[in-house]
C-alpha cells in the first residue's frame, strides 16, 4: 500500500477545477425505452438507472447509442453511477449519459463522481445537484491515467471481497429457502391434500382518507409491499398476512395485532384452531405467488390463489415446523446482518480511498 500512496503524491502537476456542466459535450439522445417494454433476452443490452447494471435487453439497432470513447450513466432519480465502453440501449426515464470533455479521462471522472456525497432529495431529479459540482483534476492526461492505475489495482482487491462476502450472503439466503422448499414439496405421513380456498380464504382491503393517516398514528397502515403510513383507526384486529393484490402483486408481510390494509392489498382470513399462522405465511411464502401476476399494472386474482393444491398437517406438526423454521431463519438473518456489515464496511473503505486519492491524501 506504501508504493500506491507514494505513486500518487509523486504526481506533480498543475490541477484544473471547473464545474461539472462545463467538463463535459452535449449528446444526442437516442430513444429511451420504457421498463415494460424490455426484453429478458436480446441483442443489445439496456442501460437503465436501477442497481443492476444490465437492465434488460432490446432488439432494435436503430436505437442504439455507439460508443466512440468510454461515458458515465447517472441515475437522475437513483444517483446510481456506470461506466460503460460499449454500445446500449437506453433504458426509460431518468437517465443522463456524461460524456466528457478530451481533456478528461472517463474512468478518472467516474471515480471523482464516485467520491461525491450529493443530497438525497427521495425520487426527486439529482442532475441539478450533480452539474454544480466542481470537478477536480491534473490537466496532464497522463497524470490521471496514473492515478486511474492505482485506483483499479486497490479497488480490484476490494471488489474481490465484495464478490466473495455477495456470494456467501446468497448462499445463506439459498440454505434457507432450500430447506424451506424441501419441508413442503415432501409432505410426510398424515398430510391432507386440499385446495388453498380450504385454509384461508383473501379479503379486500379499503381505502383509508388522507386525513385518517397520523405518521404518529397507533397502527401501521399496509399496502402491497409493506407498512405505507401509520393510522389511529384499524379495520382488522387480528395478527395475519397481507398479500399484495395490485402493484407488488403477490408480495408477503406479516402484520401487527391491528392494522389498516389498504384497497391494494388482499389480508388472509383462517380457522386459527386448525391453522398456524406462520406455518400459513411459510406456505405461501413457498408458492410465489407473484407469478401469478397479470395486466399492465400486476394484479392477482385471488381465485387463480384459490385453486392450488397444497398439504398439511396437523395443527401439532405445524407448530413443530415453525419452530424449526423460525430458528434457521434466526441463524440465516443473523449471518445476512454480518455480511451486510462487511459489504457496508467495504463501500465505506472504498469511499474513504476516493476522497483520499482526490484531496492529495492517499
Amino acid at each position: 500500500m506504501l508504493s500506491k500512496r507514494l505513486l500518487i503524491n509523486k504526481i506533480n502537476t498543475t490541477w484544473q477545477t471547473k464545474k461539472l456542466k462545463d467538463c463535459i459535450e452535449k449528446v444526442k439522445y437516442t430513444e429511451k425505452i420504457q421498463r415494460k417494454e424490455f426484453l429478458e433476452f436480446g441483442n443489445f443490452p439496456i442501460v437503465s438507472q436501477e442497481s443492476d447494471f444490465i437492465n434488460g435487453y432490446w432488439n432494435n439497432k436503430k436505437d442504439l447509442f455507439q460508443i466512440k470513447t468510454p461515458v458515465i450513466i447517472f441515475g437522475d432519480h437513483t444517483q446510481v453511477l456506470k461506466y460503460i465502453d460499449f454500445n446500449f440501449v437506453l433504458g426509460a426515464d431518468g437517465v443522463k449519459i456524461l460524456q466528457p470533455k478530451k481533456n478528461l479521462n472517463t474512468k478518472y471522472f467516474y471515480y471523482f463522481l464516485q467520491s461525491i456525497n450529493l443530497k438525497r432529495l427521495g425520487y426527486a431529479r439529482h442532475y441539478r445537484l450533480l452539474e454544480e459540482v466542481e470537478i477536480s483534476y491534473p490537466e496532464s492526461l497522463s497524470a490521471q491515467k496514473r492515478i486511474v492505475k492505482v485506483l483499479d489495482k486497490i479497488f480490484e482487491g476490494i471488489d474481490k471481497s465484495k464478490k466473495n462476502t455477495e456470494k456467501n450472503l446468497e448462499n445463506s439466503r439459498e440454505l434457507f429457502e432450500s430447506y424451506l422448499q424441501s419441508i413442503f414439496s415432501n409432505p410426510g405421513k398424515g398430510w391432507e391434500e386440499k385446495k388453498l380456498v380450504e385454509i384461508i380464504k383473501l379479503e379486500y382491503g379499503k381505502p383509508l382518507n388522507k386525513i385518517d393517516r397520523n405518521e404518529n398514528g397507533k397502527f401501521p397502515v399496509y399496502g402491497a409491499n409493506g407498512e405505507k403510513d401509520r393510522t389511529n383507526r384499524f379495520y382488522y384486529d387480528k395478527q395475519t398476512i397481507i398479500v399484495g393484490r395490485k402493484g407488488s402483486a403477490g408480495e408477503l408481510n406479516l402484520t401487527e395485532n391491528k392494522f389498516w390494509p389498504l384497497d391494494v392489498t388482499y389480508f388472509v382470513v383462517f380457522d386459527r384452531k386448525k391453522y398456524n399462522l406462520k406455518f400459513i405465511y411459510f406456505l405461501l411464502s413457498t408458492l410465489k405467488l407473484t407469478k401469478l401476476a397479470k395486466g399492465v399494472k400486476p394484479g392477482i386474482n385471488r381465485n387463480d390463489v384459490y385453486s392450488i393444491n397444497i398439504f398439511t398437517p396437523s395443527l401439532k406438526e405445524q407448530k413443530t415446523i415453525v419452530k424449526k423454521l423460525d430458528a434457521l431463519s434466526a441463524e440465516t438473518k443473523k449471518l445476512e446482518s454480518i455480511y451486510q456489515k462487511k459489504l457496508d464496511d467495504l463501500e465505506e473503505l472504498k469511499k474513504s480511498i476516493l476522497n483520499k486519492a482526490f484531496t492529495g491524501m492517499l
